[in-house]
């Protein structure tokens, strides 16, 4: 577009000229916005564009907001809710991308911005450089310790599987399980590669941590085949790692082939190069067991019959060395016999003694004695009874003079008295004492209590 093309005679952007004017025309400002914008779309309606990700935000309507940035310049980009899972890397702060698509002007804001259909990483040098940041970080908070990674279980009864359900991973899984030691296993169903892939995996981890009861899985395998580095990416994501070194569940890391390392490797408990090989891991050889438990059976039956043979010879020879037991009776028989009859004489000088001090203490005991101790408390109580008794008889008297002295200062104390004096009492309406005239009104009735009765009247002004 040239400038003469802009003020020809049908004015800029093909609005009418002003006649009689050279001005440039007057337009209104969403004319001029819908005419930049139809010639931005048909000037740029494909491009492909190379920068590194900035400010990713995620709308709750699914629709991703970023912005491409380099040395020099910022452009902000739309990636529609249907697109974004489509696109083969997930969008990630300070990660350099290639992405194509539209460019369109947003006249709420008047800016322009990139409509984009597809993103793809500018190189793996940049990719790299990302993912070793981000295993530092991480390492840094210890989610790659030993220390934290939990023993796996010996032989598992069930087994969890976290894979795509059509691929070959599940099939070589099961295989090689039903070769080594069958087991059950339950499989959840999760993509993995695509945008959504890490999330689904964090869900399934999250899933099978919630369980309980039966269904809840001794061992867990998150497993994919091998691809490029751009399609193990969800295995890289911060979050995934984040769960799966949250789990509660062990879990064996199986991304890849051997040569393969994705950061979940360094955060699983167990890290295996293959599918295949996980299920080696996750289970022993039946048949290795059942010879191992049947020479075991062999030795352990071999040494009891072994240790039964040296115990008996022992007990013969130490036998040979013992005395007869009947001699051994024989003199405890006697010592018995010894000792029972030197009882029976003790027993009859303890009696005997016995007999002698109870009789000495009964003759200290005579009726008289208890009679004069009885006499002499019966005194004591009685005294004692009678001075109780003046003792309330003068309590009762100096109460009953008390109580009448304060009956009599009651009696003169009383409102009555004062009635009788020529006083009254008056009541309002209510019931309420009236002492003030100007708490009256006139018309009302009152009750004036005297002496002798009371009487109602009425107010007057």
């Amino acid at each position: 577009m040239q400038n003469k093309d802009l003020f020809d005679e049908k004015g800029p952007f093909g609005l009418p000229a002003v006649k009689g004017s050279n001005a440039p025309p007057e337009y209104s400002v969403s004319e001029l916005s819908h005419k930049l914008k139809k010639t931005v779309e048909e000037e740029f309606s494909f491009v492909r564009v190379r920068g590194e990700v900035s400010r990713v935000t995620i709308a709750k309507s699914g629709h991703m907001y970023t912005s491409l940035k380099d040395a020099d310049a910022v452009l902000d980009a739309v990636c529609w809710r249907a697109t974004v899972g489509r696109l083969a890397v997930k969008a990630e702060e300070g990660m350099e991308v290639v992405c194509t698509g539209r460019l369109t002007t947003y006249p709420g804001r008047s800016n322009y911005q990139l409509i984009i259909e597809t993103m793809e990483l500018a190189g793996q040098g940049a990719l790299l450089k990302m993912l070793e940041e981000r295993r530092k970080k991480l390492a840094t908070e210890g989610l790659f310790d030993e220390s934290r990674k939990k023993p796996l279980p010996f032989l598992p009864e069930l087994i969890g599987v976290i894979t795509s359900p059509t691929g070959a991973v599940i099939r070589d899984i099961m295989h090689r399980l039903d070769e080594r030691f069958p087991r059950r296993v339950l499989l959840w169903p999760a993509l993995v590669q695509g945008q959504t892939a890490a999330q689904q995996v964090i869900a399934a981890i999250k899933g099978f941590n919630a369980l309980q009861g039966e269904l809840r899985p001794d061992l867990l395998i998150v497993a994919r085949g091998g691809g490029s580095l751009e399609d193990l990416m969800p295995f890289n994501d911060e979050a995934l790692v984040r769960a799966v070194a949250a789990s509660e569940i062990p879990i064996i890391s199986a991304v890849g082939h051997e040569t393969d390392t994705t950061l979940i490797d360094y955060a699983a408990d167990l890290r295996a190069p293959t599918p295949t090989a996980a299920a080696e891991k996750a289970v022993p050889v039946r048949a290795e067991l059942m010879a191992q438990t049947l020479d075991a059976e062999r030795r352990m039956i071999t040494a009891t019959q072994r240790l039964l043979q040296q115990n008996r010879t022992l007990a013969q020879g130490l036998g040979r060395g013992l005395v007869d037991p009947k001699r051994l009776l024989e003199i405890n028989m006697q010592k018995l016999d010894h000792l029972s009859s030197k009882l029976d004489l003790g027993l009859q000088n303890w009696l005997q003694r016995r007999t002698a001090t109870l009789n000495e203490m009964s003759a200290k005991l005579s009726p008289q004695s208890l009679l004069r101790r009885i006499k002499d408390t019966r005194r004591i109580l009685d005294g004692a009874g009678e001075r109780l008794a003046q003792t309330e008889r003068k309590i009762l008297h100096e109460r009953a003079v008390s109580l009448k002295n304060l009956s009599a200062m009651l009696e003169s104390l009383s409102f009555k008295r004062v009635l009788e004096r020529g006083y009254a009492v008056i009541h309002d309406s209510k019931g309420n004492i009236v002492n003030s005239a100007k708490a009256l009104k006139a018309g009302e009735d009152i009750s004036i209590r005297m002496t002798d009765g009371e009487r109602t009247a009425t107010v007057k002004k």
